[in-house]
C-alpha cells in the first residue's frame, strides 16, 4: 500500500498525542497493532485470499510473530495446519472439440458447460438430423423464445432437462447454440454444484457458429473429448500454544484471510477494474489483536488455563479453516474451556464507542461477568450484547461443539468487503482498548474453572434472496457436492419435525431442486408460513423424502 508523506505525518502526529495519554506498557501494544495491520493489509499480500501466495506470506508473518512472542508449536508439530479448499470445477487442458479437421478454440469458439460429463463422443453429424449414437446440435431458439420475459424461468434447469431428453433419445453428446437475438447468459460456471450429466455438453459461441455451422445441411465429422475435474487449493490455519499444564484450554481466534481481488464473488465492490481488497478491519484487525493477546498472556502468565491461539484461513469462503480444525483438532475438544473470536475489531466509532459482544447466552458465566463491571476498560465502551452463539464467523464452529463462545465486533461500515478497507482507516486507539478489555476478562476468568455451556437461538444465514420461512438447519458451507448438507438442526423447527439429521444432504424442496445454498434459499422463497411441502434428501447412500410444514 502506498501512503503519502502527508498521511504519514498525520499518523505520527496523532500517535504522539495518544502516546502522551497512555501508559508506557500500552505504547508497545498500540505500535504493534499498527505494525501488524499495515503488514497484513499491504498491497504485496494481494488481499490474503485463502490458498494463495498472499495468504502464505501472511501465515509466515503470523507464525514468526507467535514465535517471537514466546508461543510454541503444539506438540512440536508445526505452526501451520493445512486444509483443502474446493476452488470449483475446471476443464482439463486436453479438452477437444473438432469439426472435420478443425480443432475449435476453447473459450473462443466453444466452452463445455460445468455439468457436462467427462468423456468422449464422435459421429458423422448433420445439424438438422438427430440420430441415435452421435452428438446432437441443439438450438436454444425455442427455449429462449418461449420463456422471454418470464421472471421465473430457470435456464440452468431447462438445460438439464433438455440434455436428459436428448440422452434418452440416443444422443451421445449435446452441443447447444443460440440462433436468436436474445442473450442467454451462458458461461462455464466453475461454482456449479449441480450433478454431472451422463454425456458431454458443450456450448458453441456465436463466433464458433459463424465459422463452422454455415451450412446446416452439410455432414460433418464431429469429435468431442472433455474432462471436468474439481480444482483444489490449500489453505492454512496458523496455531500457537501456551502450555501451562492446566486441565483445560482457552481458544482465542481470529481469521486472517480476506477476499484477494474478489475472485470468489464475495466482494461488494462493483467497479469495472480489478482491485486488491486489503481487509484491514476484516480481519487484519482481529489477527493483530490475536498476536498481541498472545504476547500479553505469555508475558504476564495467567496459569489456570492453557491458551491455544488460532489464526484461521478460509473464513471468507464459509468457515473452512475453523470447520477443518474442529474436525481435526490439535487437542481434545472436551478440554476446551471456551472460545473467544475477534472479527472486525478495528473500527470502533469514536462517538458511540459501541462494541458488540456475541455469544452472551452460551454460558451463564457471561452474564455474571459483564454485570460485575469490575473491568476497568468496560467504561470505555457502550456494550451491545447478542445472545446467539452462532453467526457468520469462526466462533460458530466451536458453538456447534457445545463450547461457550464470545464474539467481539465493532460493526459494519461502508468499506466492508471493498478495496477501501485500508489500514489508514483503523481506529488503533480503540482497538488497544478492546485488547486490554479482553485481557482483563481473561484475568477475571482465570480461576473460575471450566465454564458451563448453554444453547441459544440460531443465526439465520443471510442471502440476497428474500424468504419468510426456514427449515431450521445450519448449512455446511464447506460442502462442495450437489445439494445442501445439514451441519446442525434447531430444536422444534420443521427440519427436526421432518426427521432430518446432521449430515443429511437436502436435494429438493417440493418441486424445486436444490443444488447449492443459493438454490436452497431460492426454493425457500417460494413458500410462506403455514405451507406444506416435502423435502427430498440423501442420507448415506439412500434417498428419502419426508413431509414438511413451515
Amino acid at each position: 500500500m502506498r501512503i503519502t508523506a502527508l498521511a504519514i505525518s498525520f499518523t505520527f502526529f496523532f500517535s504522539s498525542i495518544f502516546s502522551q495519554k497512555i501508559k508506557k506498557a500500552d505504547k508497545l501494544t498500540l505500535s504493534d497493532l499498527e505494525t501488524h495491520i499495515r503488514f497484513l493489509a499491504d498491497d504485496k499480500l494481494e488481499g490474503r485470499r485463502a490458498g494463495t501466495r498472499g495468504e502464505e506470506l501472511a501465515a509466515q508473518y503470523i507464525s514468526e510473530a507467535f514465535q517471537k512472542e514466546g508461543l510454541s508449536m503444539i506438540e512440536d508439530r508445526s505452526w501451520l495446519q493445512p486444509f483443502d479448499i474446493d476452488d470449483g470445477r475446471q476443464v482439463d487442458s486436453n479438452a477437444l472439440f473438432a469439426i472435420d479437421k478443425n480443432e475449435l478454440v476453447r473459450n473462443v469458439d466453444y466452452f463445455p458447460l460445468a455439468f457436462s460429463a467427462s468423456g468422449k463422443a464422435s459421429g458423422q453429424v448433420a445439424i438438422a438430423l438427430q440420430e441415435a449414437g452421435i452428438p446432437w446440435f441443439v438450438d436454444l431458439k425455442e427455449i429462449l423464445e418461449d420463456n422471454h420475459g418470464n421472471p421465473h424461468f430457470d435456464m440452468e434447469q431447462a438445460l438439464h432437462d433438455k440434455v436428459g431428453e436428448c440422452r434418452k433419445a440416443g444422443a451421445n453428446a449435446v452441443i447447444f447454440y443460440n440462433s436468436t437475438k436474445y442473450e442467454d447468459g451462458l458461461s462455464f460456471n466453475k461454482r456449479d454444484k449441480s450433478a454431472y450429466g451422463d454425456i458431454p455438453v458443450l456450448y458453441m459461441t456465436s463466433e464458433g457458429r459463424a465459422k463452422y455451422l454455415k451450412d446446416e445441411s452439410a455432414t460433418m465429422d464431429v469429435r468431442v473429448s472433455i474432462h471436468i475435474s474439481q480444482k483444489m487449493r490449500i489453505g492454512h490455519n496458523v496455531i500457537g500454544y501456551i502450555d501451562n499444564g492446566a486441565a483445560q484450554t482457552i481458544v482465542i481466534g481470529a481469521h486472517y484471510d480476506h477476499l484477494g481481488y474478489g475472485e470468489d464473488s464475495n466482494s461488494l465492490y462493483h467497479g469495472g477494474d480489478r482491485q486488491i481488497h486489503h481487509g484491514a478491519d476484516d480481519n487484519a484487525s482481529g489477527t493483530a489483536a490475536l498476536i498481541e493477546l498472545g504476547r500479553l498472556l505469555k508475558e504476564y502468565r495467567l496459569k489456570d488455563n492453557n491458551y491455544l491461539f488460532i489464526a484461521f484461513s478460509g473464513e471468507e469462503l464459509g468457515l473452512f479453516g475453523s470447520r477443518y480444525l474442529i474436525e481435526h483438532p490439535p487437542l481434545d475438544l472436551k478440554k476446551v474451556n471456551f472460545m473467544i473470536n475477534m472479527d472486525m475489531v478495528g473500527r470502533l466509532n469514536d462517538s458511540s464507542h459501541a462494541l458488540t459482544i456475541g455469544g452472551y447466552g452460551t454460558s451463564p458465566v457471561w452474564g455474571e461477568l459483564f454485570n460485575d463491571n469490575k473491568n476497568s476498560e468496560q467504561k470505555y465502551f457502550k456494550l451491545v450484547y447478542d445472545s446467539s452463539g452462532s453467526g457468520p464467523s469462526d466462533h460458530t464452529s466451536f458453538y456447534k461443539m457445545d463450547i461457550p463462545v464470545l464474539f467481539f465486533f465493532t460493526g459494519l461500515h461502508k468499506d466492508y468487503h471493498r478495496p477501501s478497507d485500508v489500514a489508514d482507516k483503523i481506529n488503533y486507539l480503540g482497538e488497544l482498548h478492546i485488547v486490554k478489555y479482553i485481557y482483563q476478562l481473561l484475568q477475571d476468568l482465570d480461576r473460575r474453572g471450566k465454564l458451563a455451556f448453554t444453547r441459544t437461538r440460531e443465526y439465520q444465514t443471510g442471502t440476497s434472496t428474500r424468504f419468510s420461512v426456514t427449515l431450521g438447519i445450519m448449512p455446511d458451507y464447506s460442502f462442495s457436492g450437489s445439494g445442501v448438507r445439514v451441519d446442525g438442526i434447531s430444536d422444534g423447527r420443521p427440519a427436526q419435525k421432518a426427521g432430518l439429521l446432521t449430515g443429511d444432504i437436502i436435494l429438493q424442496l417440493g418441486e424445486y431442486p436444490v443444488s447449492s445454498l443459493e438454490s436452497y434459499m431460492q426454493a425457500l422463497s417460494k413458500f410462506k408460513k403455514g405451507d406444506s411441502t416435502s423435502v427430498r434428501y440423501k442420507r448415506g447412500n439412500n434417498i428419502a423424502e419426508a413431509p414438511v410444514q413451515f
